[in-house]
């Protein structure tokens, strides 16, 4: 079992930045891969970037590249989302997500087993 706990959120004026942080606690960190996700008011959660358990190979929303940074500290058993030139369409509550096995749906919400309970990121214009 893994618990997975976020930190980092808060407001933030059009054009800022954040740093968010997962510290997972339990079974052995390196062995699973990790996600951010996010989800909006009135929307689904979707996909915001992945990062695979090696950290050798990272995955984003085709409209955040560029401006979010997944990265990972295997010996802080930590995650990270550097979000930059943020906008007021991300905000949203953050989550993180660990998967002990993951397959090419890496995007999905249920390829994964454990989640987070979310941090959130307010944008203001």
């Amino acid at each position: 079992q893994v618990q997975l706990v976020e930190s980092g959120g808060g407001s933030v004026q059009a054009g800022g930045s954040l740093r968010l942080s997962c510290a997972a606690y339990g079974r052995t960190f390196s062995a699973y891969a990790m996600a951010w996700f996010r989800q909006a008011p009135g929307k689904e959660r979707e996909f915001v970037s992945r990062i695979t358990w090696s950290g050798g190979s990272t995955d984003y929303a085709g409209s955040l590249k560029g401006r979010f940074t997944i990265s990972r500290d295997s010996a802080k058993n930590t995650v990270y989302l550097q979000m930059n030139s943020l906008i007021p369409e991300d905000t949203a509550v953050y989550s993180c997500a660990a998967a002990s096995r993951i397959g090419a749906q890496y995007y999905t919400t249920w390829s994964y087993d454990h989640w987070g309970q979310g941090t959130q990121v307010t944008v203001s214009s």
